[in-house]
């Protein structure tokens, strides 16, 4: 399997910035790691091996990159409001410098995003911010609401980076064009939202499967089940 890594100074974030990249051709698909976890992460832990037939039969090309949850979301030694300005920046370098590189190097211009637990959050809020360059939303065990690391604070940022909240009022056509998988486990600690967001979906009627995997945790095994089939489902 080809495995390219990336670092580039980041004129949104002002920084280096780190990424994985595997596969030679194939459907672009960013793959965000879980919370304040690195660009490294879904390899150590297996998940891009339990995908590795797709990558190596040229089906999906997987970018990694790496998350800032330390100095956004996850950061407690700064007001919320900077924690959500920071991750408008990071939501600013995925699409100024990532997107313009996989359209470039893959000749997409839509992409395939997904991601586990927190990295579900991230997959699905870049997705419904951007509906008209993401094609398809792969969640897994994912979150839709980002309250809880505001501490009662509310601004614009963090109401437009919180799918819950702006996701009912957003009327782009290019949402009813998504394939959207909602993958969580039985006994998942994200099952609720994921019900709960699957309503506000139902209530819009955006097309999409809400997958509730029987006998499961909200753990690596059952994301490296769901992951697989999910990449099944891509038309491209």
């Amino acid at each position: 399997m080809t495995e390219n890594y990336y670092k580039w100074q980041s004129p949104s974030l002002g920084r280096e910035f780190e990424m994985l990249v595997f596969g030679h051709a194939g459907y672009p698909l960013i793959l965000f790691p879980t919370s304040m976890g690195r660009y490294y992460e879904n390899k150590d832990r297996g998940l891009i091996e339990s995908v590795a037939w797709f990558v190596q039969n040229g089906r999906v090309r997987i970018y990694c990159p790496d998350s800032i949850d330390a100095s956004s979301w996850f950061n407690r030694h700064i007001h919320p409001s900077e924690r959500a300005r920071n991750h408008a920046l990071y939501d600013g370098l995925l699409m100024d410098e990532l997107l313009p590189r996989i359209r470039q190097e893959t000749g997409h211009e839509r992409v395939a995003v997904g991601g586990c637990s927190f990295g579900g959050y991230h997959a699905a809020n870049f997705a419904f911010r951007h509906p008209e360059s993401v094609a398809y939303l792969f969640s897994l065990s994912g979150l839709f609401d980002i309250r809880s690391r505001a501490e009662g604070h509310y601004d614009d940022n963090i109401y437009y980076h919180n799918p819950m909240d702006f996701v009912p009022d957003n009327s782009h056509p290019d949402l009813w064009r998504m394939g959207i998988v909602l993958g969580a486990a039985e006994h998942d600690i994200s099952r609720a939202q994921n019900e709960q967001f699957s309503g506000i979906l139902q209530q819009k009627n955006i097309q999409h499967w809400l997958d509730v995997r029987p006998n499961s945790h909200h753990d690596w095994p059952a994301w490296k089940e769901m992951l697989p089939h999910y990449l099944s489902l891509l038309k491209h």
